[in-house]
């Protein structure tokens, strides 16, 4: 593992409330933070640059407060998702105001990440950026980020379609920097597995949606209680770019799931939607561990049983680590004795 001590130090967890698109609003990304794991916010959430500037700040704010109060609390740190095709200028001066409230870790998801990483590495922070397939690790790689985030099988948003069997073990043989794992997961036991396959960090949206700091419609999440990974839709048929979709969303707008309308154009891009129809507001994506969504708890109480069950999930792999080195030195004592004799 490649994670930063000091990074890995801050958390109770290894594990990122991922940036999502009109629902990680402060309370989300704060609650995530004083729980102690890292919380990451778009910048295309806020409508001005001085909006989002007063959301650092109350995150900030909160921060401290909590480690005034107790300086030995894990607080994760927050990260933000830039937009790339940002015009130079523009980044440079989002960057630089996401730097004065401590921000060090930048996300990027669409596009190439080269300017970004430029222009993040010239301010002193770290760009981690999303990937779906070994093209574009490679081409992320090229471009010189800190880390990738692999959307294997199963994510939610914009997903992959390579299992997270072969897509984490190949990248991080070929990539030396973080790691994260993200798609379809809901649980401890699975943030320890992303940790075995070779991940320094899990992402993790479609359970962090099911919490009650969450901004979205109620109805999003009691269709998540509701819905099992038999009722979603993988297409590029919504947002131009393949993602899986609650199918009972698309029905609730007057969608035909079976005969979506085309997308105009390639990219991200909603244009061919009927009027009023918007991805992401009145249109929901959920990842594959929605099969493991059934309740709506807090932030706090979320990563209270997420780190019960990572700890269970560690404590028995090395029990059973330590039943196989009993029963491989019986083994050998019994081969010794055989030879002896």
């Amino acid at each position: 593992m490649v994670l930063d001590s000091k990074l890995r130090s801050s958390l109770v967890l290894p594990a990122v409330c991922a940036p999502m698109f009109l629902v990680s609003n402060p309370n989300l990304v704060r609650e995530a933070c004083l729980a102690g794991i890292i919380g990451a916010i778009p910048r295309a959430n806020a409508r001005s640059l001085d909006v989002f500037e007063g959301w650092l700040a109350g995150i900030g704010e909160a921060r401290a407060e909590r480690l005034a109060s107790d300086p030995a609390a894990r607080i994760g740190p927050v990260a933000v998702n830039l937009l790339t095709r940002l015009p130079e200028e523009e980044l440079d001066h989002e960057i630089e105001v996401c730097r004065r409230h401590g921000v060090e870790i930048f996300i990027s998801a669409t596009g190439n990440p080269a300017l970004v990483t430029q222009r993040v590495h010239a301010q002193g922070g770290k760009v981690y950026h999303d990937v779906t397939s070994f093209k574009f690790a490679r081409k992320a790689i090229d471009a010189g980020v800190d880390g990738l985030t692999c959307i294997g099988s199963g994510g939610g948003g914009h997903s992959g379609t390579i299992n997270h069997l072969a897509l984490i073990p190949r990248i991080r043989r070929i990539f030396d920097g973080t790691v994260l794992m993200a798609g379809g997961i809901s649980t401890g036991a699975a943030i320890r597995a992303a940790e075995v396959l070779g991940a320094d960090l899990a992402y993790m949206g479609t359970r962090f949606i099911a919490t009650q700091e969450a901004g979205v419609d109620p109805a999003y999440h009691q269709m998540l209680l509701d819905s099992t990974s038999a009722d979603l839709s993988y297409t590029g048929g919504i947002s131009g770019v393949p993602a899986n979709w609650l199918v009972k969303s698309m029905e609730r707008v007057g969608l035909d799931p079976a005969n979506l309308p085309h997308p105009n154009g390639k990219g991200v891009n909603h244009d061919h939607l009927p009027e009023g129809v918007q991805p992401w507001k009145n249109l929901w994506s959920a990842g594959q561990g929605v099969e493991l969504i059934d309740d709506i708890p807090s932030v706090a109480d979320l990563v209270v049983r997420l780190r019960r069950e990572y700890v269970e999930a560690c404590e028995t792999a090395d029990m059973a680590d330590v039943a196989r080195l009993a029963d491989l030195a019986q083994q050998t004592a019994r081969v010794s004795a055989a030879e002896d004799r």
